[in-house]
């Protein structure tokens, strides 16, 4: 009723909207009104035959080539004999609720890395921060690295020991003078996608953030966390008012003030 969504009907109960006024919605809901038929099999079919097919060796061979012939550092893909093929992406982190870490732990050395421990593990006591905003993770991946697994390397990284699926890593791009965001599927490859974009970040990006509302798992935060985030909203809604106040504060002086102005002239 708000926002005129229209779907199939063997669609509709994958669909998950942000609705400010769900009861409204459903009970204005009608089946001819607002759900389509369902799709025939020649549509689906349709589909099926326009998926792009995977590209061959020598493709990827000829994309890596020209990928590497715009890389201004030394960030290079390189193709392995397998058909597979590594290189590096860069991750930037826009977080704004805190995340969950060990408690008293050093940061992970070089030989902890190599030697895969899990400083994690070490102790049972957890405390929560927030990471700088907008900071960015340079990883070295494999053209087989899906984005799921982008996602648990970065929280390993900086020893997060939150559970992954509050988090989704988007691609940003940049269209008509408009930043969009697109959601990542967690099977996607992330480096294929830096493939087909080439080097330039301005052209593509990669952001992890908070997982959409509608999909956070919330039985995955503890008691503690939620209560947390109960503060934090708190403290930004308070924040948010008083921006406000300020505002028309501001607006109301230089009223006074025009009004002042124009009472002391003569006429």
């Amino acid at each position: 009723a708000d926002c005129r969504y229209t779907c199939h009907q063997e669609c509709r109960s994958l669909i998950q909207l942000d609705c400010r006024h769900p009861g409204q919605c459903q009970s204005q809901l009608s089946p001819e009104g607002t759900l389509l038929p369902p799709c025939s099999q020649n549509v689906t079919q349709t589909v099926a035959e326009e998926k792009p097919e995977p590209p061959t060796l020598q493709e990827i061979k000829e994309k890596i080539d020209k990928y590497n012939t715009k890389v201004t550092n030394c960030l290079l893909m390189k193709l392995n004999e397998d058909g597979t093929y590594t290189g590096f992406i860069k991750v930037h982190l826009k977080l704004r609720r805190p995340v969950t870490v060990p408690a008293g732990i050093r940061p992970q050395s070089i030989y902890d890395a190599l030697k895969e421990v899990n400083l994690a593990d070490m102790t049972d006591k957890r405390t929560s921060f927030y990471l700088p905003l907008d900071a960015i993770k340079q990883l070295h991946i494999s053209s087989t690295t899906t984005v799921s697994e982008v996602i648990q390397g970065l929280l390993k990284k900086f020893m997060v020991v939150d559970n992954p699926q509050k988090f989704a890593l988007f691609q940003e791009t940049r269209k008509d003078g408009q930043v969009l965001f697109q959601k990542l599927p967690l099977t996607e490859y992330p480096l294929y996608l830096r493939l087909l974009a080439g080097p330039d970040t301005n052209v593509l990006s990669f952001v992890l953030k908070e997982n959409e509302t509608g999909e956070v798992e919330w039985d995955a935060f503890s008691i503690p966390e939620l209560q947390n985030f109960l503060m934090i909203l708190d403290r930004e809604e308070k924040d948010k008012i008083q921006q406000v106040q300020k505002k028309y504060e501001k607006f109301k002086q230089r009223l006074q003030q025009t009004l002042q102005e124009a009472r002391s002239k003569p006429g």
